[in-house]
């Protein structure tokens, strides 16, 4: 073992390490491992920064762009319109036909995207129906991450590994290359969901009140202002009731019955009741302030924090936010998004409700926004916050929903019949949406997750330093003289197997690239076609089940579905290994191993 693949090894352990941890954000880290293998020597500065300029880095860029002028444009909104339809009829047709539309609408537009749009009306259906979130989300999630495998358009992990087998001098995947293989997996998660999975998910009914749910009665009090009070006449901002203790005001009732919101210029008057947040501790400690009457142990209901085209909104953090791994303090959150106040925060199974603003934001966090109605509606479409508690659906305008879809066609069939390479078909697509207003140039550049742009162009450089250094082919080697004797489709299966274990605690985008290139290397060993082994790579990487982490629609509905970590494993360990059995049977049917 040379001292350039002790190095580079090295420096993925870490990166691997790094990417458990989630000390840094995965596209940091990623863009840190590029630096590394720069500075080493182990890659030249054009080897390293080449993932910027690679065909997979700029056709998922393009297709960011595609999928939110779908959504925009209100273009699937008769989709939500024929599900709150029939979720009222029947929870099985509806569980069936929501994972039949996700997984086709997955196939062609970003499968976080998808996830994003359907979800504000399911939970809706949901509360319609008294169906438990539970029992609906996960299919939703699950419908899409197998919908993702049937074209290579479905997610950037295609993409991904379509661009490292092309640099490797292997063809591109075509658009519809993956279909037939997809769809077994497609059907048949569909059946084990219906005949199994609803079994094993939970069925967790949340309250009706969204304050029940963040249980804000024990954290809300009542401050009522007495005559004796000193700093009756005083604003919010002025008076030491809220400058030396920890208290957020929320609203003032007055006297009068009015109710209004709470300023930090709003005047306090005697015989105001001024409703706030705050702990216990605090409670102690102003429980003696004279002038002041306490009223606590409060039973709230959504419609008390109305006041002034106000009310309660609950909020998830998407994967792709701005606000993950900021805190409400550092991003100024009352600045950022006027109007709105943020109550509470729900992480995983923690309900947070003090000290908010030094509150390390994470994907999938669900925050109880306080907010003007107006702004709220402003939010619609804001891709750093998901309103979930009610239909966020884009205003349908039926000529650009037309030409929309006669682009994202047009973009498929002319990649499909190679009259254009894909990149290029997919630029030209979103060069002409532009144009045409179906989303506006600067809309264009939001909707770019521009995390997933740096990770992909950072863990390409992983695959190149691992080829260049002879690494990709002595891990390969070891793999084949332990395995050689049983044959390449029980190698190809050890690759799947190692692949889906890996995705569901790592990122998908970088365990593809890392072993994407060890499994050409593997395939060259074998002197066998690596489409197989790219493709076990490929499919492997995307069917992550078995925890939130392991897919970003996963993480999604973590909080809003009040899952726990071993829903996952109950329900994804099971069709996961199910998909390992059906991958190293058929596919090399749908891919031989001959050359």
């Amino acid at each position: 073992m040379t001292p350039e693949i002790i190095t580079v090894l090295s420096i993925i352990g870490v990166a691997m390490v790094l990417f458990l941890s989630e000390k840094w954000s995965i596209d940091t880290v990623s863009i840190m491992v590029m630096l590394a293998f720069m500075v080493t020597g182990i890659l030249t500065f054009e080897e390293g920064v080449a993932g910027f300029s690679n065909p997979a880095t700029i056709t998922v860029g393009a297709m960011f762009v595609i999928s939110a002028a779908v959504f925009r444009t209100g273009s699937l909104n008769t989709i939500n319109i024929l599900f709150l339809r029939m979720g009222r009829k029947n929870e099985y047709a509806f569980m069936f036909t929501l994972m039949v539309f996700s997984g086709v609408l997955s196939a062609f537009i970003n499968d976080t995207a998808v996830v994003a749009l359907l979800m504000p009306t399911v939970l809706k259906i949901a509360k319609d129906t008294g169906i438990a979130p539970s029992k609906l989300l996960m299919p939703l999630s699950f419908g899409a991450l197998m919908g993702g495998v049937c074209t290579l358009l479905g997610t950037s992990t295609n993409i991904l590994v379509s661009g490292i087998a092309q640099s490797h001098g292997a063809k591109p995947f075509g658009i519809f290359e993956m279909s037939g293989m997809g769809l077994i997996f497609l059907a048949t998660g569909i059946a084990y969901m219906m005949i199994i999975g609803q079994w094993l998910i939970p069925k967790r009914q949340p309250s009706r009140n969204i304050s029940e749910t963040f249980d804000m009665g024990d954290y809300i009090t009542e401050i009522f202002v007495t005559k004796k009070f000193e700093d009756t006449g005083k604003s919010i901002k002025m008076s030491r009731l809220f400058t030396d203790y920890n208290m957020d005001p929320i609203q003032v009732i007055r006297k009068t019955g009015e109710v209004i919101n709470a300023y930090k210029y709003t005047v306090i008057r005697e015989e105001d009741t001024i409703r706030v947040r705050c702990d216990k501790d605090t409670l102690t400690q102003i429980r003696n302030i004279q002038g002041i009457e306490l009223k606590i142990d409060l039973k709230l209901k959504d419609e008390d924090f109305r006041s002034q085209g106000h009310k309660l909104y609950e909020m998830v953090v998407p994967p792709n936010s701005s606000l993950i791994n900021n805190t409400v303090k550092s991003i100024d959150f009352r600045r950022t998004y006027p109007g709105l106040t943020v109550l509470a925060i729900r992480h995983r199974n923690d309900i947070l409700h003090t000290k908010l603003k030094n509150t390390k934001i994470s994907a999938g966090d669900v925050l109880l926004v306080r907010g003007d109605e107006e702004m709220v509606d402003q939010l619609k479409g804001n891709d750093s916050l998901l309103i979930i508690s009610e239909d966020t659906s884009p205003r349908m305008v039926w000529k650009k929903i037309a030409f929309t879809i006669f682009i994202v066609a047009a973009v498929i069939t002319v990649a499909a019949f190679k009259l254009l390479p894909i990149p290029i078909a997919a630029i030209f697509g979103v060069v002409l949406l532009i144009l045409f207003k179906s989303i506006s140039a600067e809309d264009a550049y939001r909707s770019v997750d521009w995390k997933v742009l740096f990770m992909l162009a950072g863990i390409l450089s992983m695959g190149t330093a691992l080829e260049k250094t002879g690494a990709a082919n002595l891990l390969a080697t070891t793999l084949v003289e332990q395995l050689g004797n049983f044959g390449p489709r029980t190698i190809m299966s050890v690759v799947f197997l190692v692949t889906f274990l890996s995705t569901n605690i790592m990122s998908n985008n970088a365990t593809a690239a890392l072993l994407a290139p060890i499994a050409i290397s593997i395939a060259s060993a074998l002197d066998v076609s690596d489409r197989p082994f790219l493709m076990a790579v490929t499919f492997a990487a995307s069917l992550s089940f078995m925890t939130p982490m392991g897919y970003q629609t996963n993480t999604m509905i973590y909080t809003p579905g009040n899952y726990k970590f071993t829903d996952y494993l109950k329900v994804g360990t099971p069709l996961n290994i199910l998909f390992w059995i059906i991958a190293t049977f058929c596919i090399p049917i749908f891919f031989p191993f001959d050359k």
